[in-house]
């Protein structure tokens, strides 16, 4: 078992904002008062950092709000950097907001086409912003946390006013951040989750998905701006502890579809055409439906990238009315390709987590140019392997 480890979960069922995020922390218990010192180390002052304890549907939180003398001052990447290394910050806290401001300098820098260093921040340039920044990073340090993980993240929807006039929403600054990191969209047309919200989760974030398994030791509610029709504007953040660190699950769809009126052919073409729509796998599980009629669970798992494509496939093979489709993590195994040989012909095979394995289309291909039978082919590879001594380099 590893040393024990502190862990925060973003759950972003409202989006986020840099307010929002710092708020959950202070309800969660980071001391206002410590965070405001830490945040006071920053080379520039004008700022007040309060909060004040609020409401969102009934639901209990708190609400920051950092009021700063500035109104339209515009920093550039480097400048910021420059505030956050001049401030002798705790190592941690320093390393994470400079992660933060990285990643919108990136992801600004790719929207405007202009190298990072030459990145203009207008409203996350602002003292609020980085306040909120700095000073969500202050709070991860005073609750001592080592990981953060978070949810998929709500975003809203029509069009946002900015510096720029009006963006579509999610802002391309949001959607840029999120890249890689499950989203959805909410029929709200306000601006859910801020770039300043999207950066800290995108640098910060070690895993997406459902809450990891914790000993929960707290939670908190950071308020929104606005109030929703249908739910809390908040963002709230559990805190937990969890006995040994878990190596990070990589987060994918498990698409899937209860059919009773296939034949076994369409079937089988079925898994074939899913794995070539992108699934990592896809697979047929037998069961009894209503009625005692036998039927199938057609079930495909892929990445999100691909999910769209997978989740069409699924449904237009099989002819079904309806996919369902839930965010799961899986551990794949680590594994390398070498190769071997065969009385001369050259064998590709997998090693990882002490096995060795010979894919039957490799075995086949290798029986039929050397006139064996193929499961004499897979024993001969790895017999050729062990003789190895089961090292060598990969195959590129």
């Amino acid at each position: 078992m590893g040393e024990p480890c502190n862990i925060a979960w973003f759950h972003c069922f409202s989006g986020i904002a840099g307010d929002m995020a710092l708020g959950s922390l202070i309800d969660a218990g980071a001391g206002i008062d410590e965070v405001r010192r830490i945040c006071e180390l920053l080379p520039v002052g004008g700022w007040a950092l309060q909060a004040h304890p609020t409401q969102r549907n009934g639901v209990a939180a708190t609400d920051v709000r950092v009021v700063a003398s500035e109104t339209s001052v515009v920093r550039t990447a480097g400048h910021i950097n420059a505030l956050i290394g001049e401030a002798r910050l705790p190592d941690r806290v320093a390393d994470r907001a400079l992660g933060i401001f990285a990643a919108l300098a990136q992801a600004e820098g790719k929207l405007h086409r202009r190298p990072v260093e030459q990145v203009h921040f207008h409203e996350v340039g602002g003292l609020d912003a980085i306040v909120d920044v700095v000073g969500t990073c202050a709070a991860l340090e005073v609750l001592d946390v080592d990981e953060v993980y978070a949810s998929a993240v709500a975003v809203g929807r029509g069009m946002i006013r900015s510096a720029h006039g009006l963006l579509p929403n999610p802002s391309p600054a949001v959607t840029e951040l999120l890249v890689g990191c499950p989203t959805y969209g909410l029929d709200v047309g306000l601006e859910l989750t801020t770039p300043t919200g999207a950066a800290i989760l995108a640098a910060l974030s070690g895993g997406w998905g459902a809450m990891p398994a914790m000993t929960i030791s707290a939670s908190g509610f950071g308020a929104g701006d606005n109030e929703l029709e249908d739910r809390p504007n908040l963002t709230q953040v559990v805190l937990g502890v969890v006995a040994a660190q878990k190596p990070q699950g990589q987060p994918v769809m498990l698409f899937e579809t209860n059919v009773d009126d296939i034949s076994g052919e369409s079937l089988a073409f079925a898994v074939s055409a899913l794995l070539s729509a992108g699934a990592y796998d896809a697979w047929i599980t037998p069961i009894v439906m209503k009625k005692g009629r036998p039927a199938y669970v057609v079930s495909a798992l892929a990445d999100f990238a691909v999910g769209d494509q997978v989740a069409a496939t699924l449904a237009s093979e099989t002819g079904t009315l309806g996919v369902r489709g839930r965010l799961i993590e899986r551990w794949p195994q680590a594994r390398l390709e070498h190769e071997v040989d065969v009385n001369g012909c050259r064998i590709q095979i997998k090693v990882g987590a002490g096995r060795v394995k010979v894919e039957h289309d490799e075995a086949v291909r290798a029986a039929k140019l050397l006139g064996l039978p193929a499961r004499e082919v897979v024993s001969l590879a790895e017999h050729a392997w062990h003789q190895r001594g089961g090292d060598g380099e990969p195959v590129a």
